[in-house]
This record gives C-alpha cells, sequence and structure tokens, in this order.
C-alpha cells in the first residue's frame, strides 16, 4: 500500500509540474503575442515618401511611376503600356483608363501628376 501510495503521489506531483509549466508556457507565449493574431499575420503596408516633384506620364518610367503613392511595379508597367499603345496621355485624368487606376487611387495621386507637353 505504501507503495502504492509513493506511485500515486509521485504521478500527481508529475502531473501537477506538467500542468504549472504548461500554464507559464501559454502565459509567456501569450504575453509575446499581439493582442490580435489575425492583424499579425497580415502584411504591414509601407508608406512610399511621395515624389518631389511632378511625374509626367508621358515620359516617366517604370521606375519613377513606381515611387507615386499606391502605384507598384505591375501597376507602372501598365500605365507605360498603355502609354505606348494609346500614343501618350492628353490628361491626368486618362490615367483612370489603366486597368488598376479608379477614382480612388486617382484621386490620391493626382497632385503628384502632370502630361507636360510631351504627348506623343
Amino acid at each position: 500500500m505504501k507503495k502504492m501510495n509513493r506511485v500515486l503521489v509521485g504521478g500527481l506531483a508529475l502531473a501537477l509540474a506538467a500542468l504549472v509549466s504548461t500554464t507559464s508556457f501559454a502565459a509567456q507565449t501569450a504575453a509575446a503575442k499581439p493582442a490580435s493574431s489575425a492583424k499579425a499575420t497580415r502584411a504591414v503596408r509601407v508608406h512610399k515618401a511621395a515624389p518631389a516633384g511632378k511625374v509626367n506620364l508621358n515620359t516617366a518610367s517604370v521606375a519613377e511611376l513606381s515611387a507615386l503613392p499606391g502605384v507598384g511595379e505591375k501597376l507602372a508597367a501598365r500605365i507605360v503600356e498603355h502609354r505606348q499603345k494609346t500614343g501618350g496621355f492628353k490628361s491626368t485624368q486618362e490615367l483612370m483608363n489603366v486597368k488598376g487606376v479608379g477614382e480612388k487611387n486617382f484621386t490620391k495621386i493626382q497632385s503628384y501628376l502632370t502630361v507636360g507637353g510631351a504627348a506623343r
């Protein structure tokens, strides 16, 4: 009977130790995680600095167009492709004819745009 009590007490001690270590590990892990794990897994948006001057839609390169807020390399390439197909932009509003440039995005970048006199 004494041996059985020792085994039982030893087993309870191990179970208690495992419970305590699991609880403290969970508390440490929870403290290390941000409040919302869904937000933590989302991609972080990096805001680009606005270009120093105006960007001419008729002469700008993909790199120059990519410097505009909300314009990535793919959209910049579509803008250049549209310019080459149509012979250039006569007004900045024509940029909304490019797939991926809607009213919201256009409004965001309109103040940085010009068409200059270089429409071909």
